[in-house]
């Protein structure tokens, strides 16, 4: 069960939790800045089971809050309704209520028709439906706060621009810890986003919250998002294969952390991924005492720019592929968290070869071996 009846708190009713635990994860030389982040639930009455996901609330960045105020001519202080239909100072309700960064399609409407010709190539992108991609090309890196600079002479009033705003949503993440093992407590494993686009820095709103923004004795919302389609098998003693490169070790963390506590017979192998061993092995310490502990079976990493060509976990499961597919016949659950646009579709390319290749079978029987065992659950996604 994910959340105790007893609870009374929910994505409706959140937890006023605090945060006292963050320490950064990537070492000196990194081009990452990855935390491990702890957060207090003593007193909430919340459970979770390993799998699920944690939902919190965050606020957008003062300064740029401070900075579309100042551009709109407005001071902050009118009241304007918040994304809960309560009335609001504008500067509360850009900083908890409203998406800031990314312009939604009510805005651009509503600055073309002010605009008219000066909102030239936009004017005409969002014209034609069809020229969707190209909108989208042109508006990737672009917030706001860029077009709001951009056309000055287009005024709003305050209630205005929050019209054309969307709701400011919570976001989920992967759970990195066991509650058996930290009963008043949750872990997330979070890589704080930080780019430049179009001259300007831009950072990711819940990330760099984490990060810089949450101290540890304020409290922020948070609520159990349960993921019963990303479980641990029922039976402890089924071997279990997780590939997480980068963040998404996240879940397996948690995994190890249950069947460490359990006394889960069942065999746990892990391949982990990420750019530079000296600086990106996240968790080393704990996976690698896990392993010299016989929880973690096997632990076999690869680091893509350790050498010339770079290696990712599909190239050591392809390394392994024997083995893997013994342990796929024995009923070994599979698992992959993280990249999904990319990664899990490779990793999924090279579970359908090893079938082919070390299971004898034809792309057509591969492909029906892997479609059963999704229906089988045994074969797990958890990708974003």
């Amino acid at each position: 069960m994910s959340s105790a009846p007893s609870s009374l708190y929910s994505r409706k009713n959140p937890f006023p939790a605090t945060h006292p635990g963050n320490r950064r994860l990537s070492g000196e030389g990194s081009g990452k800045d990855t935390r491990h982040h702890e957060i207090a639930l003593a007193g909430s009455g919340l459970n979770y089971e390993v799998g699920d996901s944690l939902g919190l609330f965050v606020a957008n960045n003062p300064a740029l809050v401070a900075e579309i105020i100042a551009t709109i001519g407005a001071t902050g202080d009118e009241t304007v309704s918040g994304s809960d239909a309560v009335s609001k100072p504008l500067r509360t309700a850009l900083t908890t209520d409203y998406v800031i960064t990314q312009p939604s399609k009510e805005f651009l409407q509503a600055l073309v028709e002010r605009a008219g010709d000066a909102a030239g190539q936009l004017r005409d992108l969002t014209a034609d439906p069809a020229q969707k991609k190209a909108l989208d090309d042109y508006l990737w890196g672009l917030e706001f706060i860029d077009f709001l600079r951009a056309h000055p002479s287009v005024r709003w009033t305050a209630e205005e621009f929050v019209k054309t705003l969307r709701k400011l949503q919570p976001r989920l993440y992967s759970i990195a810890s066991s509650l058996k093992a930290n009963p008043e407590s949750v872990h997330l494993t979070v890589a704080t986003v930080r780019y430049e686009s179009h001259g300007r820095p831009r950072e990711g709103v819940a990330s760099t919250f984490l990060a810089e923004r949450w101290p540890a004795t304020a409290t922020a919302g948070v609520f159990i998002h349960t993921a019963k389609h990303f479980r641990l098998p029922e039976d402890p003693a089924t071997p279990v294969i997780m590939v997480g490169p980068g963040t998404g070790v996240a879940p397996f963390r948690a995994y190890l952390q249950e069947r460490k506590v359990t006394g889960a017979s069942g065999r746990n192998w892990l391949f982990f991924g990420e750019q530079k061993r000296a600086s990106d092995f996240l968790y080393e310490s704990e996976l690698t005492e896990l392993e010299a502990d016989g929880v973690l079976t096997k632990l076999d990493v690869a680091f893509s720019r350790d050498q010339a060509a770079k290696i990712y976990v599909q190239d050591r499961m392809r390394e392994s592929a024997r083995e893997l597919w013994a342990w796929l016949e024995e009923g070994a659950h599979f698992y992959v968290c993280g990249d999904g646009a990319r990664m899990a579709k490779d990793v999924d390319a090279e579970l359908h070869r090893i079938a082919e290749s070390v299971g004898g079978k034809t792309p057509e029987d591969a492909a029906a071996y892997v479609e059963a065992m999704k229906k089988e659950k045994r074969y797990k996604k958890d990708v974003y």
